[in-house]
């Protein structure tokens, strides 16, 4: 371990851990969320210097991804899916991708982030370690409000477990003020599966409308199992469900706009799908 003027460079992760216990030192990989708003007399944990947290390992069923991988790193893995890619592409700049990283995005907890949408409505689970032990929560339950999560002071988020399979059929969209390097006003991604003409996945999740990404599983589970014609009879109520849950605050445009957005998304979104 090395220690800096501005905080700790350890060489493990171990070693991490136990400064994580020990002290009140706010983890640092990409830095591109925390030098925003850097807190004055910070005493930082480097991370992005740890072998531990830079591998991405590929399982049959599973992508793991270290926390201090890069989106750069990321969009120009092979084991990727497309739809994480389509998100992360607009993310910013190049030279701000070669740095940043998604696990500091999860972790800044902004419902804006554009690769967490694609992560939450894949059903990703993070893995959280201390010197205690570890513990695996679903993405979704990670996140408690803008900027919040349940990420315990002596905790470390170290990995991004993704599903492979089912990925591939999926709709996403993004508005911001221009087509790059924009902040989301409203994002969208719906990612649908169908086995021997029936619906077999239906996620659906919306970000930028409210303190946290929005998913509703309860309304993805009326579509399951449906063929196209049954899931067409239930579109109005689908719609309705959606229509009274979604309710945005007001943020650069009005909420207005952001909930016509919305529905318009998961309209085109169905309509696209044959429903």
């Amino acid at each position: 371990m090395v220690k800096l003027e501005y905080g700790y460079l350890p060489e493990t992760l171990a070693e991490a851990l136990e400064i994580r216990a020990a002290e009140k030192v706010v983890p640092y990989a990409g830095g591109t969320d925390l030098m925003v708003e850097a807190e004055e007399h910070a005493t930082y944990l480097f991370l992005n210097q740890l072998a531990e947290l830079s591998r991405i390992n590929v399982t049959e069923d599973m992508l793991e991804i270290g926390a201090a991988c890069t989106y750069t790193e990321l969009l120009n893995h092979e084991a990727v899916p497309q739809v994480l890619k389509d998100a992360m592409i607009l993310i910013a700049s190049p030279a701000t991708r070669n740095q940043a990283t998604p696990a500091g995005n999860i972790c800044n907890a902004s419902p804006k982030a554009d690769s967490a949408l694609i992560f939450v409505a894949a059903g990703a689970k993070l893995r959280l370690r201390s010197v205690q032990g570890e513990r695996i929560v679903p993405i979704g339950e990670f996140f408690v409000g803008r900027g919040k999560t349940i990420l315990r002071d002596d905790e470390l988020l170290t990995e991004i477990l993704l599903p492979r399979r089912g990925l591939d059929n999926y709709y996403y969209k993004k508005i911001g003020a221009r087509a790059s390097m924009a902040i989301s006003r409203v994002s969208f991604v719906a990612i649908f599966g169908e086995e021997a003409g029936r619906i077999t996945r239906m996620s659906i999740a919306f970000g930028a409308i409210s303190s946290v990404i929005l998913r509703f599983p309860e309304f993805e589970a009326l579509m399951i199992g449906k063929t196209i014609e049954e899931a067409k009879a239930l579109k109005g109520e689908f719609l309705a469900k959606f229509d009274e849950a979604i309710v945005p605050i007001r943020g650069r445009v009005s909420a207005t706009y952001r909930k016509q957005a919305c529905m318009s998304l998961l309209n085109d979104f169905l309509a696209s799908r044959g429903i």
